[in-house]
């Protein structure tokens, strides 16, 4: 009896064991025990998502990384330098002061953006940002830097074109700014601040701005994409990363962006740069008149029976419109046919004329329909502020 009382003592101590190692290393191969009181193991399932475009290459529907991937690298940074004169006690002119206190130049340094627009190192950028500078620095988004000269500026549409020694550089692929839309999906690249280079998104809010005492020639695509401090001379391109305006201005109280951005179209832009490229600098058309716009009193008052035109308030002795027969008073509905709306539509009309030229004007004088031939003359030089 003490034999088999061993014996089954030995087994059931080796059964046990053996339950402590399965259920230790292997409790899988055990039965489940829900329903026996005992806690059911918590397992939870995770769904992956699965990648949009993965298998077909296709872009996100969600996502604009395809257009900045394009677009980014032909973004520049840039870094001007200046000398400045400071103001300063009339006392410190004495020779012996200046030694200690030294002269009044002092270096501002300022930021802004740029694109590259041609592999052979030619960049497109706002002329306020480079204007006057001593030296200019290009940073690309490589982290490479270079110095830069300015090719050529034209002030009156705040724009400059840069070149750096170098080439096979990413060059920006121009989109075609006439076919935006209000609505549409744009994205503002460039340098922000100084913090680095940034991405903002938002739309086309309104086209054709103008009046806004910014540039001579104003034709603002208006966007609600951030656009901040040193963003000027920046990209804005469309959702497939094609350039569709140069970053400009903004409208704000406060100096920060408040959703009204202002870029010069790529269309304007293109056409200024590429005679600054040819010739150094650009030509315009000039006719000599002093214009304003038709409120609804002048309106009845001309009896022209619409707002459209633009009324020749003063005409320049001598000019090209005055030796065509233009008066003050006249006014202005056509030229070379195009329906004449406001006084910007004069000026974008005649500056794209090439001086020496011929032009027809249609015109209102005391009620009755005229016409003139005007040969157009070479838009003077704007006059350099007074410092």
């Amino acid at each position: 009896m003490r034999r088999l009382w061993i014996i089954f003592s030995q087994t059931a101590t080796i059964c046990l064991a053996m339950l402590f190692v399965v259920s230790t290393l292997k409790p899988e191969w055990l039965p489940s025990r829900t329903g026996q009181g005992l806690e059911q193991p918590r397992i939870a399932t995770v769904q992956h998502e699965a990648q949009p475009g993965a298998a077909s290459g296709a872009p996100r529907a969600d996502s604009y990384h395809e257009a900045v991937s394009k677009a980014a690298p032909s973004v520049v940074n840039i870094f001007t330098t200046k000398e400045v004169r400071v103001r300063r006690n009339p006392m410190l002119n004495d020779p012996l002061f200046r030694r200690f206190f030294g002269d009044d130049l002092r270096k501002a340094t300022s930021l802004g953006s740029g694109v590259v627009v041609s592999p052979a190192g030619y960049i497109l950028t706002n002329n306020h940002v480079v204007e006057s500078a001593d030296e200019i620095e290009i940073a690309f988004a490589d982290g490479k830097k270079l110095l830069a000269k300015v090719v050529g500026s034209d002030p009156d549409t705040d724009l400059a074109v840069l070149q750096v020694e170098a080439k096979d550089l990413p060059a920006i692929t121009f989109g075609s700014s006439d076919g935006l839309r209000v609505g549409d999906i744009v994205l503002a690249i460039g340098n922000p601040l100084g913090i680095g280079q940034t991405v903002t998104s938002g739309i086309v809010s309104a086209l054709g701005r103008s009046g806004l005492g910014i540039n001579t020639f104003e034709n603002f695509i208006q966007t609600d994409a951030a656009i901040n401090q040193g963003n000027s001379g920046g990209a804005l391109v469309d959702a497939r990363g094609n350039l569709v305006g140069i970053n400009t201005a903004i409208l704000s109280q406060t100096g920060g962006s408040i959703g009204i951005g202002l870029a010069i179209p790529a269309t304007m832009a293109r056409t200024v740069m590429e005679q600054i490229l040819k010739t150094g600098t650009v030509t315009r058309g000039w006719m000599g008149v002093e214009l304003q716009p038709v409120t609804p009193a002048l309106a009845e008052s001309f009896k022209l029976g619409t707002l459209q035109g633009a009324i020749i308030n003063g005409v320049l002795t001598g000019g090209p419109a005055d030796k065509a027969g233009a008066k003050p008073g006249d006014v202005l509905v056509a030229i070379d046919g195009k329906p004449i709306i406001d006084p910007q539509g004069v000026l974008a009309a005649v500056t794209v004329i090439a001086p020496g030229s011929s032009a027809q004007l249609k015109i209102k004088r005391k009620g009755q329909d005229m016409e003139l031939v005007v040969v157009v003359g070479k838009r003077p030089k704007p006059q350099a502020r007074a410092e």
